[in-house]
């Protein structure tokens, strides 16, 4: 070998999150995440490829859809992505948390499906 490998697979999670270890409790797989406008230069390398994802997309992404494109591990990525958010570069427009219906709602809709069959 003449060099150190550059070989992004052998970078630690930790280092990728700067040594943050949890990601916020409002960012799941499913959440969609929109991004604010704004330098990036002060941004991890990592970051900046969060960032580059939203360059020209209209709307919002999932994280799911970041891990996978980024090809890192989700737990990874949801911690880079309340990183984001924690600094204003990220935001979702409703938290994934408000979107869980009423458990007496899902019991009606249970037992309305019981019933067709």
């Amino acid at each position: 070998m003449t060099g150190p490998r550059r070989d992004p697979d052998m970078v630690r999670p930790y280092v990728r999150t700067g040594g943050k270890i949890r990601a916020r409790d409002d960012v799941r797989l499913e959440s969609v995440l929109i991004a604010a406008s704004g330098p990036t230069d002060s941004l991890g390398p990592d970051a900046r490829r969060v960032m580059r994802l939203f360059t020209g997309t209209v709307g919002g992404l999932a994280v799911a859809d970041i891990a996978a494109a980024l090809e890192l591990p989700p737990s990874t990525v949801r911690i880079l992505v309340s990183s984001l958010m924690d600094s204003g570069h990220l935001t979702s427009p409703v938290a994934a948390s408000d979107h869980q219906p009423e458990s007496d709602l899902l019991q009606e809709v249970l037992r309305g499906l019981r019933s067709l069959v």
